[in-house]
């Protein structure tokens, strides 16, 4: 029976909630934009915008132009720049912790575990969301995407997460929001997995056994409950 010493963390909506920011943001620029002299419905740019982001991918920079194509408008740089702004200043407002993300990563690196993330995206991106949150200070080990051209639910970013940390996978736990991500990619690499009920993933359902999470908690301060014990380990359920 291997002892747990390390416990890895997605980002969004894991240790914050990414949903409710995107929704907010979105809106917020849709509203901005209106406001600039956008002649559209807001619920109409907001399905629309989501759709360019389907299309185009997140990390593309021109979202705001397209929107403007799709309605049948030529360039306009204000509307464009009250949308960007918008934008920027309801991500900060909302890029905050759980209220109970702190608490837990203080309690569990005072048991003594190591802490670690594991998350998919831009590298800078994802440290900014680490700083911004100011929990950049909390983890041993950050494995990104980007970096190491894996993506979850790969087992290899899971097996160098885990070797950078100093520990076997065996001996780790990988707390996520997406089955088909965290969990199934952590359960292959023969981690201990604990799903995250939050976010629009929350309604997800496992296809199958190696989407089946170990534990399922709805806050992160549940983790401290789970871990009470000495012992635990995938053999020990």
């Amino acid at each position: 029976m291997n002892k747990i010493k390390a416990v890895f963390f997605d980002i969004d909506d894991t240790l914050y909630d990414s949903t409710l920011q995107t929704e907010m943001v979105r809106r917020n620029a849709i509203k901005a934009m209106i406001e600039a002299g956008l002649d559209i419905g807001e619920e109409d740019g907001l399905e629309a915008l989501k759709d360019i982001v389907k299309e185009f991918g997140s990390n593309y920079q021109y979202h705001f132009d397209e929107l403007l194509k799709k309605f049948g408008y030529d360039e306009n740089p204000r509307i464009i720049a009250a949308g960007i702004v918008a934008y920027h200043t309801t991500k900060l407002a909302y890029l905050v912790p759980f209220a109970d993300t702190i608490p837990t990563l203080l309690a569990l690196r005072d048991k003594g575990y190591k802490l670690g993330i594991i998350t998919d995206g831009v590298a800078v991106k994802q440290w900014e969301k680490l700083i911004r949150l100011g929990l950049q200070h909390f983890f041993h080990a950050v494995v990104i995407s980007e970096e190491i051209k894996k993506e979850k639910p790969d087992i290899e970013i899971f097996r160098l997460a885990a070797e950078r940390i100093g520990c076997k996978p065996e001996e780790t736990a990988m707390v996520g929001d997406r089955l088909d991500k965290d969990i199934l990619g952590a359960n292959r690499a023969g981690m201990v997995t604990i799903q995250i009920v939050k976010g629009k993933y929350r309604g997800q359902m496992p296809k199958d056994k190696e989407e089946e999470p170990n534990y399922v908690i709805s806050s992160l301060k549940e983790i401290l409950r789970i871990f009470r014990s000495d012992n635990l380990a995938k053999s020990g359920f």
